[in-house]
């Protein structure tokens, strides 16, 4: 089930958003060389190995580089 809404969140990033991201543009040039499913798979993949270092970490998800946010405050 997991898989399929990791799949499902991949094709969301692909084609519904309009804001930029690294793992929209990354996603698309892997699209324009391999086809919707491959890119579909890798973008989900990603997704997963990117919400499992944010469960790890701790921090937020970031559409660029430019945003630097952390969910959880610092330990004293």
């Amino acid at each position: 089930m997991l898989r399929s809404y990791l799949f499902e969140a991949a094709g969301v990033v692909l084609v519904r958003t309009k804001s930029y991201s690294a793992l929209k543009a990354w996603g698309l040039r892997i699209k324009k060389r391999s086809g919707w499913k491959k890119a579909g798979i890798a973008v989900a993949r990603k997704l997963a190995v990117i919400m499992h270092r944010m469960m790890v970490t701790g921090e937020c998800f970031r559409f660029s580089n430019r945003d630097v946010v952390t969910a959880l405050p610092p330990a004293a």
